[in-house]
C-alpha cells in the first residue's frame, strides 16, 4: 500500500485525439437500447437547440478504445498491479460542463486521486483506487470530468455481493441462443405524459420519471456493448474465462446497465439540462434477465432551477443492480 499511496496525486495524459464520430454515437446509443432520435438525426438535434448531434451521458466510455489511448497507456494509465479478473467497477460519476457533440476532439488527463483498503468479508481485503479524468476540447476548455473507483478483491465476488466485476471503478460510500429483446419506456406519474420536462415549474419533489425496461437480455447484447464502448473484458462474453475466474457464467458490463439507466434521465429532463450523473453498482445482470430503471425527484431548488434525481435500477425480481443520482439545471430566465 505504501507504494500505491506514493502514486496518489500523479497525473498523466491518458486520452488523445478522442474524436466523437456520428456513426459511433449511433452505434453506442443502439448498444444501450436508446432509441432517442437526437443521437441519430441532425435535424432533430437542431430542433432541440444543438448545432451538432449530442451523445449519450455515458459515451465517454468509448475513449477506452486503443486508438484513443495515449502511447504506452493501458486502462486508467496507472499500473497498480491489480488482477483484471478480480477487479470490480464500483462507481462511475460524470460532471458535464456542456453536452459532448459530434465533431468534438477531446484530450483526457487522469489523476490517481486516492488509494485505500477495506475488509470485504467473503471477498477478503478490498483495495480501492479512485481515478479522475478531465476531458478538454481542442480549445482547451473543460467539457467533462469523469470519476471512477476500481476495486480489487482477493477472489471472485458472488451474486449477492456489491459491485460489478469489470475492468473499471467506484466510491464505496455512495445460455440459450440470443432472443429478440425489447426496450420500452413508460411515463411515471410525475412525468409530463412521456414528454421531456423543460421548466423547473413542471417538476417537483416526489415526481417520478419514465420507467425504462429492457427485457430478456442476451449475451449478444453484452458483445454489442463491448464493440460500441471498447470494454472487451472477456468475462462478459467468454464462458470459460468467466468460469475460470470463479463465476457461474458471463454477465453484463456495469456500464451497460448504467447506459440503460441514463435513458431515464435524458428522456425525463433532457440531455441539455443534465449537469451530473452518478451510479453505484450493486449487482450484475445475466443472460435472460430484465433491467428496470426508474427515477424520482428528491430535491428541488426553484430559485436556482436545480432538481436532484434519485435513480434505482433492478432486475426482474426487484433485486437492486445499481443506484444513483443526477442533477438537472433549468433556465430561470423569464
Amino acid at each position: 500500500m505504501a507504494d500505491l499511496g506514493a502514486m496518489v496525486g500523479d497525473s498523466r495524459v491518458t486520452v488523445e485525439d478522442f474524436r466523437i464520430e456520428r456513426g459511433k454515437v449511433e452505434e453506442f446509443a443502439r448498444a444501450i437500447t436508446d432509441p432517442n432520435p437526437v443521437f441519430r438525426d441532425a435535424a432533430v438535434a437542431l430542433e432541440l437547440g444543438y448545432d451538432r448531434i449530442p451523445v449519450p451521458l455515458t459515451y465517454a466510455r468509448v475513449s477506452t478504445f486503443p486508438r484513443y489511448r495515449a502511447d504506452g497507456v493501458d486502462g486508467h494509465g496507472f499500473d497498480l498491479g491489480f488482477e483484471p479478473e478480480y477487479v470490480l467497477h464500483g462507481e462511475q460519476a460524470y460532471e458535464y460542463e456542456r453536452p459532448l457533440q459530434v465533431g468534438d476532439v477531446l484530450t483526457g488527463t487522469t489523476t490517481l486521486s486516492d488509494v485505500y483498503q477495506r475488509d470485504g468479508g467473503r471477498a477478503g481485503t478490498m483495495t480501492f483506487a479512485v481515478y479522475e479524468t478531465a476531458y478538454r476540447d481542442d480549445a482547451d476548455d473543460l467539457v467533462l470530468t469523469e470519476r471512477a473507483t476500481v476495486i480489487e478483491t482477493e477472489g471472485a465476488i458472488q451474486d449477492d455481493a456489491e459491485g460489478d466485476r469489470s475492468d473499471d471503478s467506484s466510491d464505496p460510500d455512495f445460455e440459450p441462443e440470443p432472443k429478440p429483446q425489447t426496450a420500452t419506456a413508460e411515463s411515471g406519474p410525475g412525468a409530463e405524459s412521456g414528454s421531456t420536462v423543460t421548466s423547473i415549474d413542471n417538476i417537483a419533489v416526489g415526481d417520478t420519471g419514465p420507467t425504462v425496461v429492457v427485457d430478456d437480455l442476451s449475451r449478444r447484447q453484452f458483445v454489442e456493448y463491448a464493440g460500441a464502448s471498447g470494454d472487451f473484458n472477456p468475462i462478459h462474453y467468454d464462458e470459460s474465462y468467466a468460469r475460470a475466474a470463479g463465476n457461474d457464467r458471463v454477465f453484463g458490463q456495469g456500464m451497460f446497465t448504467a447506459g440503460v439507466t441514463s435513458r431515464v434521465v435524458t428522456d425525463w429532463v433532457g440531455l441539455e439540462s443534465v449537469s451530473s450523473f452518478r451510479v453505484r453498482f450493486q449487482s450484475r445482470v445475466f443472460p435472460g434477465d430484465t433491467i428496470v430503471a426508474t427515477g424520482e425527484v428528491v430535491d428541488s431548488q426553484p430559485g436556482d432551477g436545480i432538481v436532484e434525481l434519485a435513480l434505482e435500477t433492478t432486475n426482474q425480481h426487484g433485486e437492486p443492480l445499481l443506484n444513483g443520482t443526477a442533477t438537472a439545471t433549468f433556465s430561470t430566465d423569464g
